[in-house]
Parts: structure tokens; sequence; C-alpha cells
């Protein structure tokens, strides 16, 4: 390894351990999510969080926004929330020599951490035109292509899916999500630190830990840790048994399963696994990297079939099963 390569492993490490340390002192509880929050922006990655309204989504994302120095913007999706509303739209205004001209006015996607409120609440139209950006970081209005400032991340809110007025959200735009975090509710302990912290009217004193171009040159460190090929074999492999049609898939993926995880599920595991390793002072990327990330990355591109969903079968108690069938290289070798 390259000795400005553990350098920037180096400075990643204490600049994540300040970053969460600063988060929180605003945010109680929620260790594990905020690890796998950062690990998902370093990484590059759009998340989506999942829990009932009230747990501190919206806080959060606003937190990070606040320490991690990036321009925020707010979509509050509603039923008649329109993709104009979010985009931008052509609008005729007078020109200095007194002609009508079409200008594109700027939509709240126009920002470095966008938060969408309770995506699930939009309509399907609405929902898909995140797409383009979410994938192109771009906005395409009038034939002309708009693109979005960088670095650029999506933080979706959403409430279960069995909640009154929501949509599901189509696949392909699941797909773009690196990561599908769930929002716990929080213990006894923590139910009674926050309202300690938050009854009264004032607000924590958060220090902006990095700028824009910070996280962009460590985000590019972060793509050079390696990846061995057994690891790459192995992550393939945890990809391939979601299929229900491949040799590899166990019982219950090829009963209550109809598709299984696309190929940007195997470049998500990769992207994460980097992210996982630097933080634990790994110089590579090992199996326990893949494995510890594998249900964020894999739970929202999974869809069971309608026996699946007639039983209520609990994804993430089938992916772990599926996870622990699949053999190690250590184990194959053995």
């Amino acid at each position: 390894m390259s000795d400005s390569l553990e350098k920037n492993l180096q400075e990643f490490n204490e600049t994540f351990i300040t970053l969460k340390s600063e988060i929180q002192k605003a945010i109680v509880g929620y260790d594990d999510l905020l690890t796998e929050v950062l690990i998902a922006i370093f990484a590059r990655g759009h998340v989506l969080l999942e829990g009932v309204p009230g747990l501190g989504k919206t806080f959060l994302v606003k937190t990070l926004g606040r320490v991690l120095g990036l321009e925020p913007g707010r979509i509050q999706c509603t039923p008649d929330l329109m993709p104009a509303d979010i985009l931008g739209t052509q609008i005729v205004n007078e020109s200095e020599s007194g002609r009508r001209v079409l200008i594109f006015e700027k939509g709240p996607v126009f920002a470095n951490l966008v938060l969408v409120d309770e995506i699930n609440r939009a309509t399907p139209k609405t929902q898909a035109a995140l797409l383009e950006v979410m994938q192109e970081h771009a906005v395409t209005s009038g034939g002309e292509r708009h693109v979005l400032p960088t670095p650029f991340f999506v933080m979706a809110t959403q409430n279960p899916m069995e909640m009154e007025g929501t949509y599901p959200l189509p696949e392909a735009q699941l797909d773009r999500f690196i990561f599908k975090l769930k929002v716990p509710f929080p213990t006894q302990e923590s139910l009674v630190e926050i309202s300690r912290r938050t009854t009264g009217f004032a607000e924590a004193d958060l220090a902006e830990v990095l700028q824009g171009e910070d996280l962009l040159r460590l985000q590019e460190a972060l793509t050079h840790v390696p990846v061995a090929e057994h690891v790459l074999h192995y992550a393939a492999q945890i990809v391939l048994a979601t299929h229900p049609d491949d040799p590899s898939a166990p019982e219950r993926i090829r009963r209550f399963v109809s598709y299984g995880a696309s190929p940007r599920a195997m470049q998500s595991l990769v992207r994460g696994a980097r992210v996982r390793a630097a933080l634990a002072g790994r110089t590579t990327v090992s199996i326990d990297d893949i494995r510890s990330i594998a249900l964020a990355t894999l739970r929202h591109r999974v869809i069971l079939n309608f026996e699946g969903e007639a039983e209520s079968v609990n994804m993430d108690g089938l992916l772990r099963e599926m996870i622990d069938k699949i053999p190690t290289p250590a184990q194959v070798a053995a």
C-alpha cells in the first residue's frame, strides 16, 4: 500500500470519529445507524431511512448537513406534489431588451444533501422524477441538461408500507439507494436522554467538521482500498444466491423470492465494504466487511413472491439465513 493511501486512510478514520462524535451531540443513541449512514456517504451512495413518524429521521439528516458542511435541500412529499416542484421548471421572464425568454428556475434538488421526507407519500409519477437525479446527478428540462452540485446525496425517509396514504417505491428507484436502513425505536434510557436535551429552547452547538472538497478527496482515496479476488467472488456469490433460479439459492429463497438483487447490489457491496474495512483500520477488504453490510445492501433489492407476501416472510431473517448458508472461502478450503 502506498504511503499516500495509508495517510488518507488515517485521516479518514480520524475524520469519521470526529464526525460521529459531533453528530451525537444532537442525536441520542442510534450508534450503529449513524455508522451505517456515514459509511454510505463516504461510499458515495444515497440512503433510504425507514421508520415510523417521530423517530428523528428528518432531524438526523439536517444534523448531517450541518456537520458535513453541505448545502441542504428539503422536499416534503405529499400526494399532490408534482415533478416540477422538486426538479424545477421553465418560466417566462423578460430580458433586458424587453423580449420574453424562457428561464429554468431550479428546484430544491439543486443542493448537496437533499432530504426527501416521507418519499412514499408522493405519487409514483413524482417518485420517478427522482430517478435521473439520483443516477445521473442532473436534471433535463426543456431539452437542456442541468448538472447538480457535487458532492450530491439523497437522504430519503419513508414510513412503513402498511401505513395509510403511502405508495410503495418502484423497484428501479429502490435500486438507486446504496443502503436501506431501519430506524429502531429508542430504548428507555435514550427516551429519557432525548427529553433532557430537547425539552428546552437551546439547540446543540455543532461544528462543521468537513467541507465538500475534503469529502470528495476522502471518497476518492477510499476507492483505492484493494479487494482480493476471493472476496469479490464471495460478494458475487451472495448476490447470486438471492436469485431463486440460481443453483446456489437456498430452499427458502427459491420458495419465497420472486426477483433477486441486481448487479448494482454487487457494486454497493464492494463500495460499502471498502469504507467498512478502512473504518476498522484494515488496508484490504475482508469477508467480514462484506457480511457486515450485506443486509443493508440487499433488504430493499430482493422482491418477495406472492407466497412470501402472503406468509409475511421477514426479509431480514430470510437474508440472514441465506448469508449464513453461503460458505466462506476459508470454509471451502477446509
